[in-house]
């Protein structure tokens, strides 16, 4: 378990993270959220040591972390790192070898992870000939293939397609079956939706929000309403408490409401003549409210 206690970083005038906490159990995948310049990076780069933090702890499995457990934790930094005139093979088993693995251990397991993520080439490939998703592929595979406890991955969906994206996800994923501790940024909030289990926004430096995904959603009430309906826009428009609608391409209405109790007169209004086949009243998603967070005034 990773613990991250009142972790404070500046830089000059700068303050660059900002008396954060956030805790990440064995088996959980922490979310970490926020515009450029945010923190992201800087909190991952304390949590490795690469910088030192003015105050607060970081702690693993209850105690600071040593030396010794830079051994089980897998990091894929925002910027990739691969040496070009490399094959695969040695590629992999040089960063395992800088994780305590022997060469011996690692070389029989490489046919299986370039299967895993479906990487187009040999292992005998030099990393230059690859396209950049399978080298940010060899990269994951680096990443990981050391078998680590705490997984810390920045950024690690950009640049991939829909189909290899969808790779990594179940990639994350079976690292929480397997026990570790997951922590990644990322600015597509989709994949934080379906993958996290816990979820952090910074600021400035400053954390802005924390929770599930679905205690953040709610705190900002079921203000969307979802219909599928012949009443009229203009009809919609005019009942308490709507403040907007809107129709998409398919034809499915869209309402904003000032209050989330107004769903239940709009309801009954709606289906008075019988069933409709739609009717959903949402809290706005992540992404919604990633855009209204970064606007707001932090107090």
């Amino acid at each position: 378990m990773l613990e991250v206690k009142n972790l404070k970083k500046t830089f000059g005038a700068l303050t660059a993270v900002d008396d954060i906490s956030f805790t990440i159990p064995d088996g959980q995948i922490l979310g970490m959220i926020g515009q450029n310049g945010a923190g992201k990076t800087t909190t991952f780069r304390l949590i490795l040591n690469f910088l030192t933090a003015d105050s607060g702890e970081i702690l693993w499995n209850g105690q600071p972390i040593k030396k010794s457990d830079y051994d089980i934790i897998g990091y894929l930094p925002e910027e990739r790192g691969l040496y070009p005139k490399v094959s695969i093979e040695d590629q992999i088993i040089y960063f395992a070898q800088l994780r305590g693995k022997s060469k011996k251990e690692i070389k029989p397991q490489i046919d299986k992870w370039m299967e895993k993520f479906q990487v187009k080439g040999k292992k005998t490939d030099k990393i230059k000939s690859l396209s950049k998703g399978n080298q940010q592929k060899i990269q994951l595979i680096a990443t990981l293939i050391h078998q680590p406890k705490l997984v810390i991955l920045d950024e690690p969906f950009s640049g991939l397609d829909p189909v290899n994206a969808s790779l990594l996800e179940a990639g994350i994923k079976e690292l929480k079956k397997q026990g570790a501790s997951v922590i990644f940024s990322s600015h597509n909030m989709n994949n934080v939706e379906d993958i996290c289990d816990h979820l952090v926004m910074l600021r400035d430096g400053k954390m802005v929000l924390d929770g599930t995904v679905r205690e953040i959603r709610e705190q900002f009430g079921r203000k969307k309403l979802f219909l599928e309906t012949l009443v009229s826009s203009d009809e919609l428009k005019k009942m308490p408490g709507v403040l907007k609608v809107e129709t998409t391409k398919d034809g499915l209405k869209v309402l904003d409401l000032e209050h989330p109790e107004d769903g239940k007169a709009i309801f009954g209004k709606v289906t008075k003549n019988g069933y409709i086949t739609t009717f959903s009243q949402q809290p706005p998603t992540i992404e919604e409210i990633f855009k209204m967070k970064a606007g707001e005034p932090i107090e």
